[in-house]
């Protein structure tokens, strides 16, 4: 972390006791990868305009996460809608250099649902974070372009 400090809403992803880089990118080898691995992974961005993306029973394992990754503009909204087994921690991110901007987070929650308007263009991820017992979830996502 910079001196200055991460932008206000920004906090590192993760915890516990090992070495991680602002943004919760481990060292080495991996963190190296990491980014990469995720352009190439599930954190592509879906068309989900025309029909929302329903995901029943969707497992995170014991300090795990999950996430939906989508490129969204300015005046776009994403209605969002979950529920869980157990307690998570959800937000909405995006990165922004090394940080990892948060305008939305909840925490420790069982279900929450809402409609998160865009004000600049990113790659947003809606993310769930299991703690010790691990979580089962059902979501739905939705994109709304601008307009009434």
């Amino acid at each position: 972390m910079s001196a200055a400090g991460p932008p206000l809403g920004a906090r590192p992803l993760g915890g516990g006791g090992a070495k991680r880089r602002f943004g919760g990118i481990p060292p080495g080898p991996v963190g190296r990868l990491l980014p990469a691995m995720l352009l190439l992974s599930g954190c592509a961005a879906p068309n989900l305009v025309d029909a929302p993306k329903i995901v029943q029973g969707q497992p995170v394992p014991s300090y795990q996460i999950h996430e939906e990754c989508i490129a969204l503009k300015p005046g776009e909204r994403v209605e969002y809608r979950f529920e869980s087994t157990e307690p998570v921690d959800f937000n909405i991110h995006y990165h922004e250099g090394n940080a990892v901007v948060m305008p939305l987070v909840r925490d420790q929650s069982r279900e929450d649902a809402g409609i998160y308007s865009v004000s600049i263009a990113q790659d947003y991820c809606l993310m769930w974070e299991a703690g010790a017992a691990g979580a089962t979830l059902d979501y739905r996502i939705r994109v709304r372009l601008p307009g009434p």
